[in-house]
């Protein structure tokens, strides 16, 4: 399915719960937010439902999100139901790696074949301070875990904020030399706490390429499977590779390739766009698959 701009629109990104059991200060405040009750969100029989419509209009592959989506029940049996869906050849899931680990074999048993780690430090205290209750040995069990496994490519998605985490850049680019491992250091953006987000806490991708570039030699390497915005380097004699979300400093939209489904049945063509499409409503109002695709239709053709 092609958008307006001929970007085919392949991906979907669904989220499937709100909740999440961190609070990382640049994404949710403390507090967390009001819950939202079963009656409000998808279920898992609606979010397959509409994976299988999406399929026909040519989404090929399926990013599970959140909040924290392995919180949410029964997510592993969302995935193999998801799998069986023809069309479908890639199922992702991002998660923070708190739960990862005593999960991992049932969810790649049900069909998952990818994993993103979001992780802003290695330093346990730093971690905790920006997770305000997370421990980072439980994401390294997941990590060590996946990659036990097999599981390729283990993407790790940093965000780098000056003056708390951006000393670490050179302990993420040197992980990534040590192991099989795709760092992706994301710029800093206007997403979730608000407050937390101050113009100088960002870091360019310029400026992060540049104190790497003093210790390491990077270069244009192979493809990343499900590489998606960023642009990823080979580093001179390691195994892993890093690569640049530019959100803020040199925009990507032009290369956007994905839609955005909410955990309370909301799709997007754009992350920040403001117009959404109501799916639940049309499925309360017992829309038939026809009137589902064509709203999947209208927000890709209809994607900024």
């Amino acid at each position: 399915m092609f958008d307006n701009y001929d970007r085919n629109i392949d991906y979907l990104r669904v989220s499937v719960t709100d909740k999440c059991n961190l609070r990382c200060k640049y994404c949710m405040a403390e507090e967390g937010i009001e819950d939202s009750s079963h009656a409000n969100i998808l279920t898992l029989g609606e979010i397959v439902g509409l994976v299988r419509v999406a399929a026909c209009v040519g989404i090929r592959k399926v990013r599970l999100t959140g909040g924290e989506p392995l919180v949410r029940k029964n997510i592993t049996k969302l995935i193999a139901e998801i799998a069986k869906i023809p069309q479908i050849c890639d199922i992702a899931i991002t998660t923070n790696g708190m739960l990862f680990a005593d999960m991992a074999e049932e969810l790649s048993a049900a069909g998952l074949t990818r994993v993103n780690f979001s992780l802003d430090s290695l330093e346990a205290d730093r971690f905790r301070y920006i997770t305000s209750r997370g421990n980072l040995s439980d994401v390294v069990r997941s990590i060590t875990k996946a990659m036990e496994m097999g599981m390729a490519p283990i993407k790790i998605n940093t965000v780098v904020m000056k003056g708390i985490n951006d000393h670490e850049i050179l302990a993420f680019v040197e992980l990534a030399k040590k192991m099989l491992l795709h760092v992706r250091f994301i710029e800093f953006m206007p997403v979730g706490n608000l407050p937390f987000y101050k113009t100088d806490r960002v870091v360019t991708v310029s400026e992060i390429r540049e104190i790497i570039e003093h210790k390491y030699e990077l270069y244009k390497g192979a493809v990343i499977q499900g590489n998606g915005p960023a642009k990823s380097y080979q580093i001179r004699g390691g195994m892993g590779t890093v690569g640049f979300i530019s959100a803020m400093s040199d925009h990507f939209c032009g290369e956007c390739n994905r839609i955005r489904m909410t955990a309370d049945g909301k799709l997007r063509s754009c992350l920040f766009a403001k117009e959404e499409f109501n799916l639940r409503l049309a499925l309360q109002n017992h829309a038939s698959n026809e009137t589902l695709a064509d709203i999947f239709s209208k927000a890709i053709r209809e994607k900024p």
